[in-house]
């Protein structure tokens, strides 16, 4: 009996993982307002039946997916402190030109009001993850004194946010990685100390593992 149930379980986790990676794909392309639950169990290759056990609307598939997006973000390189936070942005705009989840969340972003509150919206997952963050560059005296880490967290994510807006209708996103890392050349000598500004490393071996 147990193994019966764990093999359910299993299909159950892949069935949930096929609707999400195809609602992805499709909010990527068509918008929110523009996915069904049709395309999405079309895409999926499963029924609506399927779709209506693990998510009771597209609503519900959306907010998956946008609560989902700092914990896609890994950077390869272990960090601290202030490293860390340009490794986070850096990682994220590689991850974007490819990752059908990352590309969803930003394409939901002006649409989030229709199925998710404001304290859970990716713009403030956002900001409290590099809150956390900045707060251990401060801590070890890499930010100069004075910087409010809840304002410089906002700052990079609007940053990033419209950086992406920018690279995509401009580049189909290609060259985002090189906006993300022109606003830290910008952002740097403003808020961190000469010495920090100094150790920070850019650059795609930052951002993706090793093939």
């Amino acid at each position: 009996m147990t193994g019966r149930r764990d093999v359910k379980q299993e299909r159950a986790l892949r069935t949930r993982a096929a609707l999400v990676r195809a609602a992805a794909e499709v909010f990527a392309e068509s918008g929110f307002a523009g996915a069904s639950v049709s395309k999405i169990t079309e895409r999926a290759g499963l029924t609506l039946g399927a779709m209506y056990f693990h998510f009771k609307n597209k609503e519900a598939l959306a907010r998956e997916i946008v609560r989902a997006q700092p914990g896609l973000v890994d950077p390869p390189c272990p960090a601290t402190g202030l490293q860390h936070a340009v490794d986070i942005t850096l990682t994220w705009a590689y991850q974007m030109l490819d990752d059908p989840l990352l590309l969803a969340g930003a394409r939901l972003v002006m649409d989030q009001e229709l199925f998710i509150t404001p304290e859970e919206n990716s713009h403030t997952q956002w900001a409290d993850l590099l809150a956390q963050v900045f707060s251990e560059a401060l801590q070890r005296r890499e930010l100069r004194a004075g910087v409010d880490v809840k304002a410089l967290s906002r700052v990079v994510v609007n940053a990033c946010t419209g950086a992406q807006m920018h690279a995509q209708l401009e580049s189909g996103r290609a060259d985002l990685p090189d906006r993300v890392e022109e606003m830290w050349r910008c952002l740097l000598p403003a808020i961190a100390t000469p010495s920090a500004v100094s150790r920070i490393e850019f650059g795609p071996t930052r951002a993706r593992a090793a093939s």
